[in-house]
Parts: structure tokens; sequence; C-alpha cells
């Protein structure tokens, strides 16, 4: 024991004359209670409590909490009408996620995987119906008055010399003005993305990669219809949009943003059981013929699809059934390239099996038809 209490003499004779401290020596004269003799005693000058050597919590930072703010006003439509909500776009031009990659507009959706009614654009944020699909414009606009002020942004044609240097200077690379055009196609906030790049550069670089460069032409199409552009260069799979000389960043189009990607609908089924034309037997000999034939070409997925359409023309001319092997590309894509060589060739899918696309070029009316578009193009 009096080893365990030896401090306390220490302390008394290091402070000895301390009179302003009463509080110490009535503390260490404090003695045990009978209810605390089964707990350890704690000395004095212990260590702080965990609680108070925590640091303060950092504030955030206003940008974070200004995008949080915004985030809950997205969500609720009453404070969305008080920031200018709903938008309203003079484009004349139906909405939708993609403009390059929808299906022919005979062919109607035969269900939706969400309901027709969650707008991508967000609630209360467009003055446009979204069908489920698209967001149809509702008034008629003028298209004479449209091309007019489209001439006029675009101004006079560029000379030679002139498009030379704007090759030059964002066809390499490694330009820092480049858009990559993936198997969305040509998509809706692609356009907002155009102008932001026309803010600081005359010309954006575009390169495209997976199932839109099968149709090459169409994607140029639609890149110019809905950013009002001009393409000066094309090589390939690269592009080069000219926004033109009279180009006003200020007065740039109203291009409301999706907020999210919308679900694809539900469309009728590609292949038929029994192709039209053929019978049964005559449908199941021609798979099993294609099956065990050699591939005409290896597809990659994000590869560059230029001269498909081509080769699968020229094989036809000696060939019945054609196999594409896409092993490599993803059963989504390959659906999709038998889609457009559907349309473009003209042939007929019967059947995606392994990661296979089997192409018959069909009755001879067809196939007529399909050396007339190879002749026009």
């Amino acid at each position: 024991m009096l080893k365990l209490f030896s401090w306390r003499r220490t302390i008394s004779t290091i402070l000895p004359k301390i009179t302003h401290m009463p509080s110490i020596s009535r503390f260490l004269s404090r003695r045990h209670s009978s209810s605390d003799e089964e707990e350890i005693y704690d000395p004095p000058f212990s260590p702080a409590s965990k609680t108070l050597l925590k640091p303060p919590k950092p504030r955030r930072p206003i940008q974070q909490e200004k995008k949080k703010n915004k985030e809950k006003n997205l969500c609720n439509p009453e404070k969305a009408q008080k920031k200018n909500f709903p938008v309203k776009s003079d484009l004349p031009f139906d909405f939708r996620y993609s403009y390059s990659e929808t299906n022919h507009p005979d062919v109607k959706p035969i269900g939706f995987r969400e309901p027709p009614r969650f707008s991508p654009f967000g609630p209360g944020r467009l003055d446009r119906k979204w069908t489920g699909t698209s967001a149809p414009a509702e008034e008629s606009s003028d298209l004479e008055k449209l091309d007019q002020q489209r001439k006029r942004v675009l101004g006079e044609p560029l000379t030679e010399e002139e498009i030379a240097e704007l090759v030059e200077k964002y066809r390499h690379s490694d330009c820092s003005r480049q858009i990559n055009l993936g198997k969305g196609g040509v998509t809706h906030n692609m356009l907002e993305d155009i102008h932001n790049h026309w803010k600081r550069a005359e010309a954006v670089r575009i390169k495209c990669l997976g199932v839109p460069t099968l149709d090459m032409d169409n994607v140029c199409f639609h890149l110019e219809d809905k950013s009002g552009g001009r393409i000066i260069y094309r090589q390939i799979n690269v592009l080069l949009l000219y926004r033109g000389r009279n180009y006003d960043p200020k007065n740039r189009p109203v291009i409301p943003l999706m907020l999210w990607k919308p679900y694809a609908p539900i469309y009728p089924k590609l292949v038929k059981h029994v192709a039209d034309g053929l019978s049964f037997e005559e449908t199941k000999e021609m798979r099993n013929k294609g099956l065990n034939s050699d591939p005409l070409m290896k597809l990659t997925r994000n590869g560059v699809y230029v001269n498909v359409v081509e080769r699968v023309r020229a094989a036809f001319r000696t060939e019945e059934v054609v196999r594409l092997d896409c092993a490599h590309v993803g059963t989504s894509d390959c659906k999709r390239i038998g889609v457009k060589l559907r349309d473009l060739v003209p042939c007929v899918p019967i059947l995606f099996k392994d990661e296979q696309i089997i192409l018959w070029r069909g009755k001879n009316e067809q196939m007529q038809n399909s050396t007339a578009v190879e002749l026009a193009t």
C-alpha cells in the first residue's frame, strides 16, 4: 500500500506552498467509495476522451452543395417550374435518344419495358410529351425559314485552302476537340456536346466505331441535319463537322438534355420461324448450309464495318447463303448488324446462333433490288 500511494508524497513535496489550487488537494485526498471498488481507478491527469480528440468534420464545398440541390430540384416539378421550366425548343425534329440507329418508322413497338409516362428529360422539364420512343414536335415549323437561317449561319462555302487548313488542324488523333460516336449512333445529348465544342473551335472531330459505321451516309446526314453544321472531311470512320462562318454561340438552339438513357421498346422478332418464300424444310436446309459454310468475314467489337455491306453484296452474286462470324461482337450488336444488313443489302436474316449471322439473299426479285441499289450507290 505504501508503494501504491507513494506518488502522493512526491506531489505534496513538490507543491507544498500552492494555495490557489484547493481543488487538486481535495481531489488527491479523495478515496474510493465502496461501490467503485470493482472498477479500475482512473488516476488524475488521464488523457482526454476520444470524442474530444476527433477533428471537426470538414465543411462540404459549395459546388457539391449546389450540385446536390440541383439533383433535389430535378425530382421536384414544383421547384423546377420556378427555374424557367418547362423548356421550349424551336427545333423542328422529334427528340429521340438516337437519330441514326432508330428502326423503320413503319415498324411499331409491340410493348414497352418502362411506362411511357416516364420521360427521360425529367418531370416537368420539357413542353413536349414523351411517347415511349420520342418526344414529337407539337407545332409545325416553317421549313423554308429554317433552311434560310441555316444557310445564313453557314455562310459562303469554304475555299480549298481554308478546308485544308482546318483539316490539318483537327484531323489528327491527338486533337482535343473530338467526340467518339459509339453503338448509340447520333444521340440527342451529342448535339449539346457538338455546340459546346463549337464555342471555342470552328470544327469538331468525330470518330465513329461499332455498328453505325455500316451506314456512314446515314450518320453524316443526321449530323448535318440535327446540328446545322457541314461535314468538310470524311476519311473511313473519321469526320470533321464545321460550324459555319456566321455561327454565334449566344444564339445557338436550345437543346434540353436527357437525364438517363430510356429503355428500348420491344419490337417483333427479326427472324421468322419459316422465312418468307420458303417452306419449313427449305428454311432448315438453308440454315444448315450456312452453319457448315466458311465465314465470309470476322467482325470485332468496336470495329469499323465500312466495307461489310459491299462484301456481302459481292458474295451474294455467287452464293445463296452467307455466314458472318460475330464471336467477339456480342448478342445485342449482332442483332443490330443483322437489322442494318437486312435494309442495306437487302437480304433476309434466317438465323442468329452462337453469335453467328446467317443471311439468305432471297428470291430473284430481292436479288434484283439489291443489284439496283448497288448500281445507284
